[in-house]
């Protein structure tokens, strides 16, 4: 069958790591499956680990008018199905802000995953799987500053943003109550944003949302929730707090340039 015969999964940050895992597991299984490159050098280099054949939609997640065009060439192609947001980045040594006014870990990986699935919800998906962390099991997002204008560090920022995606991922739940919509932590993975001594590997980290985004088993038949290793898991509470989860949510509606 041709891609757009089936429900196609959008796998963003699938030209290395646990993205391109889970888009060669989900291809595997039998499913369409469309990766994503921010760049097209990068989408020529995931070629030799991505299937032969295998769409490619190309955008840099941290300008929003790159994220309109990805949403749009994954469109062409046929009805987006399925959104696994495994794009992520790793803060520098300094705050940086995009061409856009926001800070740079924030705008990758919250506000990307929010725009991209704002852009794709006309297209109904079934399910939307977030790529979070445990990296703020003992973080509290200061609500009042998102983008970490004070007290800025690389691992707060970090800590911060995933923090954030997974609040946003419940607000989603809420605002898409046809799909199944979830967060999970993939566990520490051996990945070029993890050190070597990582315990798992990258198709052990691809393993919950590669379930997440296509399995019938009735415990990922649920929707609002956070995972690890396919178990809900709560070690956050500001995750499951909805006055925290609106907040995130109005505060990326915010950021969004016209």
């Amino acid at each position: 069958m041709s891609a757009t015969e089936k429900t196609i999964i959008l796998v963003t940050g699938s030209s290395d790591g646990i993205g391109a895992q889970t888009a060669r597991n989900l291809a595997v299984q039998g499913h369409a499956v469309v990766a994503h490159a921010r760049s097209v050098a990068r989408a020529e280099a995931a070629r030799a680990v991505l299937p032969p054949g295998m769409p490619i939609v190309i955008g840099d997640l941290s300008l929003q008018s790159e994220v309109r065009s990805l949403a749009e060439q994954a469109s062409r192609l046929g009805r987006i199905g399925v959104i696994v947001h495994a794009a992520g980045t790793a803060a520098g040594p300094a705050r940086t802000v995009t061409r856009d006014g926001v800070e740079t870990t924030f705008a990758v990986n919250t506000l990307a995953p929010h725009l991209l699935t704002k852009l794709l919800s006309p297209s109904a998906p079934s399910r939307v799987v977030f790529v979070a962390s445990d990296s703020f099991r003992h973080s509290r997002l200061d609500l009042t500053d998102i983008e970490l204008l004070h007290g800025w560090s690389p691992a707060l920022a970090y800590a911060n943003s995933k923090l954030a995606v997974s609040a946003l991922a419940m607000a989603w739940a809420r605002h898409l109550p046809n799909a199944l919509v979830n967060a999970l932590h993939p566990g520490w993975v051996r990945t070029k944003m993890s050190p070597a001594e990582a315990p798992l590997s990258v198709a052990e980290g691809a393993d919950t949302p590669t379930w997440l985004a296509a399995s019938n088993d009735p415990a990922a038949l649920v929707t609002g929730e956070f995972f690890t290793n396919r178990k809900p898991d709560h070690f956050n509470p500001q995750v499951f707090d909805q006055a925290a989860q609106d907040a995130v949510f109005t505060a990326c509606e915010a950021l969004i340039r016209a």
